[in-house]
């Protein structure tokens, strides 16, 4: 029987972290073997590359970086074509916009014999738009050749919108959601990007304010709903998480209970009395893996409240984005699906440790 191969292309915030979780949990998930590639030889990420060597997963890189990587300690097992033409899936985890030319340079040329292509985020159309547990009803197998893995604010909004309103009603019973993305400046791994003080951003999309909205109002098309749903954002001098305020509004009456009742029953939604990013964030560090937890939002319960209004019955409350985490484990279910679609599902449950109740 021929290897199943996973191959990770880029080892930053997202890429450093999937490689681990995929090379911890191959044997589980079904994964013979996990290949990444790294591009630059540099002595800062050494450490990272041998760790993640460590932990069973082959190093690649572009044959005219060998000889850098050499000076430095490290030996390259693979050529970067050669990997992307072992591989059965690639996950594409490079900064916003390289994973498109990544698809026109090189995916496109070795569709023949991979079973799919993944990419994160900001990637907007490099494929079928995708959130674990939200639209998997919506995948084809043999025809979505190319998934894009929505980012973590869009994880967040999507997975309230499906616990709040659709999980009593249906698509119907959704009136309206606004969001306000209140957003950490960079990760705790990077030095640039910081900001000294609260940065506020425009509302760039007449219709949907932020990509965020506009990305879950895609995600919800794929299933064939067309939701009235809106954004805005703002940056924090803060690394830690982050933090959505929302608005949504339903037709069925509900209450405080109701709500936190649906998100207890929601294996995505995990429940806190934590009241901020710091504690919350302190947890995943000494909890999750690689610091991160991998529910798709962290809801402060006390939070939560419910108003009657002429258009009916409005939830509003603030919640926390587990960034990375929510779309480490989708990114794990669509290579998951994309090798078996009959038991990724399953095969993901060997994740459910780190899926958290309460935090």
């Amino acid at each position: 029987m021929a290897k199943k191969v996973v191959h990770v292309v880029g080892t930053g915030t997202i890429g450093e972290p999937l490689i681990g979780l995929l090379a911890d949990f191959r044997s589980e998930l079904g994964i013979d073997e996990v290949t990444f590639h790294k591009r630059s030889p540099l002595l800062t990420d050494r450490s990272k590359v041998q760790n993640l060597i460590r932990r069973g997963a082959r190093f690649v890189t572009d044959s005219k970086s060998f000889d850098g990587f050499r000076e430095i300690g490290l030996q390259p097992e693979l050529e970067t074509h050669e990997a992307l033409d072992n591989a059965d899936v690639v996950i594409d985890c490079t900064p916003s916009g390289v994973g498109q030319s990544n698809k026109q340079e090189y995916y496109q040329r070795f569709e023949h014999n991979t079973l799919g292509f993944i990419a994160q985020g900001s990637e907007f159309g490099f494929g079928k738009p995708y959130a674990r547990g939200i639209n998997d009803a919506a995948l084809e197998h043999g025809k979505d050749k190319y998934i894009q893995v929505v980012s973590c604010n869009t994880h967040n909004i999507s997975v309230l919108i499906e616990t709040v309103a659709l999980a009593d009603g249906g698509p119907d019973n959704l009136v309206s959601g606004r969001f306000v993305c209140i957003r950490r400046a960079n990760d705790i791994s990077q030095d640039s990007s910081f900001v000294p003080a609260p940065e506020v951003g425009g509302h760039k999309d007449p219709r949907f304010g932020t990509h965020h909205a506009r990305d879950a109002w895609h995600l919800f098309h794929t299933l064939g709903y067309d939701f009235d749903v809106y954004s805005s954002a703002l940056k924090l001098n803060t690394q830690y998480m982050h933090t959505i305020w929302f608005s949504i509004v339903v037709r069925n009456p509900l209450s405080v209970d109701d709500v936190v009742d649906r998100m207890r029953a929601n294996d995505r939604v995990a429940l806190t009395y934590k009241k901020s990013a710091g504690t919350v964030f302190s947890f995943g560090r000494d909890h999750g893996h690689y610091g991160r937890i991998l529910n798709q939002t962290v809801v402060p319960h006390k939070t939560l409240a419910v108003r009657e209004r002429d258009d009916g019955h409005e939830v509003v409350g603030f919640c926390f984005t587990p960034q990375d985490g929510n779309a480490l484990l989708s990114s794990v279910a669509a290579a998951c699906w994309f090798l078996d679609p009959e038991t990724y599902d399953k095969r993901i449950q060997a994740l459910r440790s780190l899926f958290f109740e309460e935090v």
